[in-house]
């Protein structure tokens, strides 16, 4: 197999508000921090245990940063997929650092919202109409030939 894959796939909850900023050029980059668990029973003890992961998100795509800042809130559930980036920064020591970050670009990221309407986020109010469930009455229909009578002896 030749060449490589740089692939991140994650489900998880924000540990805090999106943080939005700007370049100078004015493009918009979101800030994610998003929590992954892992549990499992102790052999010797029996108890139960759990670690948390901590993973920086960076959005780089303007239409998936609208929708992170709009509808995500700290709690709300997240499937993020991207790619694995390092970037060099300098502290205001003058200390070089490193942060290794989850970056979503245009055309190479994807960003899905897995909390039903109610749950997003804690169960803030995004001013969503209420549209009621889908087993309630159905819309009249705009078709004309709906409710018709259709012969159902056309021959082909």
């Amino acid at each position: 197999m030749a060449g490589s894959l740089n692939k991140v796939q994650l489900i998880g909850n924000l540990g805090r508000d999106p943080e939005v900023r700007n370049t100078q050029s004015g493009d918009q980059i979101v800030h994610l921090s998003v929590a992954t668990n892992e549990t499992w029973r102790d052999r010797q003890s029996g108890e139960r245990r759990e670690r948390t992961e901590w993973h920086r998100v960076v959005i780089f795509n303007q239409n998936l940063g609208d929708v992170a800042k709009q509808y995500l809130r700290k709690g709300s559930k997240v499937y993020v997929e991207g790619q694995l980036q390092t970037r060099k920064w300098t502290g205001q020591d003058g200390q070089e650092r490193y942060t290794t970050e989850i970056a979503l670009r245009p055309y190479r990221g994807e960003l899905t919202m897995l909390d039903s309407r109610g749950e997003m986020g804690g169960g803030g109010d995004f001013g969503e109409p209420d549209y009621g469930s889908p087993m309630d009455e159905p819309a009249p229909s705009r078709d004309p030939v709906a409710g018709a009578d259709i012969d159902d002896e056309i021959p082909f």
